[in-house]
């Protein structure tokens, strides 16, 4: 950015002209303004692409939970870990979950709290409450592990989480409509301006921190219909990227 400075005797000066990359000066009277302004880059047009595809998920996060209620907190989280532990055995034997693919997501014992106007507030029991996040790729039978992990003792399941597990695939893909739907922009402002669109100058990530693609993301609630069982459609998710364009304007 330029540096400016400015030193009044009294009053501001806006000065009449500058010198594009060097130094005017301008002192009439009592009054003296000095500005120096660093090269401007003319003639050029900056757009921001946006590349978006829609696939097919190929990975879900399952959320599945154990809560348990007993009038000490001992005796609940006792009671709850029996469950989990019930619910991991048939992830891991039955349907060959890795360990790596199980991992606890939120644990805690809370009190039960009841109020009347007598006695006031007095914990009436605990809770024990343990989340388990299950990764897993099979899309086609996610009902089916969950209402087995349902029948197991889980009883808190509360979202499924699709997402793709290695977006880079489709990287190509994404850059492509990020720098058509820039062309189209940059074009269209050529166009408008009678101007001619040129050669690109400059491509960048908005960010230099963060990955160029964005995965989105579905989510789907567990719920039974009837005897069927449990009903999960994946649908699609999107990948995405943004790319900051500067093309020459002719």
């Amino acid at each position: 950015m330029g540096k400016q400075w400015m030193k009044p005797f009294g009053a501001v000066l806006v000065a009449s002209s500058l010198l594009v990359g060097g130094t005017a000066w301008v002192a009439p009277g009592n009054y003296a303004y000095a500005a120096e302004v660093q090269g401007v880059q003319q003639n050029v047009i900056n757009v921001v692409g946006k590349g978006e595809i829609q696939v097919k998920p190929d990975i879900a996060y399952l959320s599945i939970g154990v809560n348990s209620t007993a009038e000490t907190a001992a005796s609940a989280q006792k009671a709850n870990a029996a469950k989990i532990q019930k619910v991991t055995i048939l992830l891991k034997n039955t349907w060959k979950v890795s360990a790596d693919d199980i991992q606890t997501s939120q644990f805690y014992v809370q009190p039960n709290y009841t109020y009347s106007e007598k006695d006031g507030q007095k914990i009436k029991g605990y809770t024990a409450h343990h989340t388990l996040t299950v990764t897993y790729r099979d899309m086609d039978k996610i009902g089916e592990l969950l209402d087995a992990a349902s029948q197991a003792g889980a009883n808190n399941i509360e979202n499924v989480r699709f997402t793709v597990e290695n977006p880079e695939k489709y990287e190509s893909e994404v850059i492509a409509k990020a720098v058509a739907n820039a062309d189209v922009k940059a074009g269209a402002i050529a166009k408008a301006v009678k101007r001619q669109l040129g050669t690109v100058l400059s491509v960048s990530q908005p960010d230099a921190n963060v990955p160029v693609f964005y995965v989105g993301e579905a989510m789907s609630s567990a719920k039974s219909e009837s005897d069927a069982g449990t009903q999960i459609e994946a649908g699609q998710v999107k990948v995405s990227t943004v790319l900051n364009i500067t093309y020459e304007m002719k």
